[in-house]
């Protein structure tokens, strides 16, 4: 055998090893065949190369946009293409990635009860739509991993007893003790399904519409991939993996994080880099902040990670202009590792969750929370919590009518509010992502969500294209103030070093009411303090209270503002932001 032949093994054969010691912590019996099926699926056409550790696939131009395929609509023009011409004409300056979330055929949840994996939903488009935005933008999908919908072919195969499928869904007994299963609603776990082989009961996390999928099968796993492959070639960058922390279900646990799950996405990862070693995993769970963090493994699972505690604690902050809690969350985050970094968003399709502040926030102050964005016009959804017990589970409102004031009620402030909520994220540690919605000032569709009698529909308004197409053009409007006020950020933010994902960050403690932080680019050169006052009261600071380098001048990117004067005190109007910095364009 030639050297070149020997060469053009290797890779494969360790590619073959490494997939197997994932198999093997999932499936303590599994096979080389198996790993050689689930590579063979994968579909490599020349040898695989691996992807280069720790290397950052992000930097400071990387904004990503949140939507749903349909939410732009123009009368007889397919959405996907409403879209794509939306984005190019509104938003193609400021952001380079998007986010479609489920586009595929579907019965509920507005696509997360998905019918059919392969197919785009025919009401949005067809793939030819798809792999248009992809050549324009990075290119995110969810994996709806978890569950299909209970009208799938799978599912129906399964009530008929037949394969594929039959052995495709999470069954339990109903007189086990599922006691200590930790549930994200209150609709019962089980639901009763008529087979050939008598009554079945099948595992429902989320709703009955949405049965969970049983990944203890290997050939469930096996067409996960295959499906995975097929997303590759349509042009996926992204794979956002929903609700990955319950996949793995085991009795006597609370079927939640279980170290199956962590191996899957680790299995996950090293297939889908093999194929391209530049495409990468997000990981969706929605739960308590350390638990969360553990998605990040050793820089072997996900390369990025939401951050979900900011939503609610950054809601807390601007509400009550108390950032406490902000500045101690913000000090115990760890550094994303490189390779590794923060998805940051304060507003998404769903509502803003409560489970990653728990241990965080107290009782009473999540009550306050609630209390406020309730007399906006919020609602609360709720989830099973021991025994015939519930808890608060995620606020719906819409954004824009959640920051219409503060604890003491509506005010004169609200554009001045969003554009600071927004400063901060993109500020942040990480990957800023903004939802369609919250770009559009749309506030809250209680219409749609009474229709629908669906909570989080609150937030998931479907626009005409002339409705903010003429907003935007009046620029008295809100919808006009903050988009512009949010493009004009973002063109900023996209030329600073020091706003990296992957950049330096230190908490800055500048008093009540006034939340700070420091980043530094990777390089040394550049700082930037970013100051907010997230109070309807004018604030203000001492430049002394910074780190400034009297050899350099300090300029504010976000007024223009030089100051020579390092003994000066700023003063700071309600919701002012500040982003301070010693290196800018000449």
């Amino acid at each position: 055998m030639s050297s070149t032949a020997v060469d053009r093994e290797k890779p494969i054969e360790r590619l073959k090893q490494r997939v197997l010691r994932h198999l093997i912590e999932i499936y303590p019996t599994a096979s080389s065949e198996l790993a050689e099926r689930l590579i063979e699926l994968m579909d490599h056409q020349e040898p695989v190369q691996a992807p280069i550790a720790q290397q950052n696939h992000w930097s400071e131009e990387d904004v990503i946009v949140i939507t749903y395929a349909n939410t732009i609509k123009v009368d007889g023009e397919v959405p996907l293409r409403s879209l794509l011409d939306f984005l190019d004409r509104r938003f193609s300056e400021v952001i380079n990635t998007v986010h479609i979330l489920p586009f595929f055929p579907y019965t509920s949840d507005d696509g997360f009860a998905v019918l059919n994996y392969r197919r785009v939903n025919e009401t949005f488009g067809g793939w030819d739509d798809i792999q248009h935005i992809a050549a324009k933008y990075n290119l995110m999908s969810d994996l709806v991993i978890n569950h299909c919908s209970a009208h799938s072919e799978w599912f129906e195969q399964f009530k008929k007893n037949l394969s594929p499928g039959k052995d495709y869904f999470v069954t339990a007994d109903p007189s086990a003790d599922l006691s200590d299963v930790v549930r994200p609603r209150t609709n019962d776990l089980l639901k009763a399904v008529q087979t050939p082989n008598g009554t079945r009961h099948v595992w429902c996390t989320f709703s009955h519409d949405q049965v969970d999928l049983n990944f203890a099968n290997p050939d469930l796993l096996a067409e996960m991939i295959a499906i995975v492959a097929f997303y590759l070639s349509q042009g996926v960058k992204i794979f956002r993996l929903d609700a990955i922390a319950f996949i793995w279900k085991e009795q006597g646990t609370s079927c939640l994080n279980l170290k199956q799950a962590h191996e899957i996405v680790r299995l996950l990862r090293t297939l889908i880099e093999s194929k391209d070693p530049t495409a990468l995993i997000i990981t969706e769970t929605n739960i308590p902040n350390r638990e969360n963090l553990a998605y990040f493994g050793n820089s072997n699972e996900a390369h990025i990670i939401y951050n979900f505690a900011l939503p609610p604690l950054l809601l807390h902050a601007i509400a009550t202009g108390n950032n406490f809690y902000l500045n101690n969350w913000l000090m115990s985050m760890p550094p994303a590792a490189d390779g590794t970094t923060y998805l940051n968003f304060i507003a998404s399709h769903d509502g803003i969750g409560l489970r990653p502040i728990e241990g965080i926030l107290s009782d009473d102050e999540v009550q306050q929370l609630l209390d406020i964005m309730q007399s906006f016009g919020g609602r609360i959804s709720w989830r099973n919590y021991g025994a015939e017990k519930t808890r608060a589970y995620e606020i719906n409102i819409s954004l824009f009518d959640a920051l219409q004031g503060t604890l003491d009620g509506p005010d004169d402030y609200p554009i001045q509010r969003f554009i600071c909520v927004h400063a901060i994220m993109a500020a942040l540690e990480g990957i800023p992502a903004f939802y369609i919605h919250s770009l559009l000032a749309t506030p809250n569709d209680s219409t749609k969500a009474d229709a629908l009698g669906n909570n989080r529909a609150i937030n998931r308004h479907v626009w005409d294209a002339n409705e903010p197409d003429g907003l935007i053009k009046d620029p008295e409007s809100d919808t006009a103030r903050v988009l512009c006020g949010l493009k004009e950020m973002l063109k900023i933010r996209k030329g600073q070093p020091a706003f990296h994902p992957n950049a330096t960050q230190y908490t800055l403690h500048l008093g009540s009411g006034l939340f700070a932080f420091w980043r530094q680019s990777r390089q040394r050169h550049q700082s930037i303090f970013c100051i907010y006052n997230i109070t309807n009261q004018i604030k203000n600071f001492s430049l002394t209270d910074l780190n400034l380098i009297e050899t350099q001048q300090w300029k504010d990117l976000l007024s223009n503002t030089v100051y020579l004067d390092f003994d000066e005190t700023v003063l700071l109007r309600p919701y002012q932001c500040m982003w301070l910095t010693n290196f800018w364009p000449k």
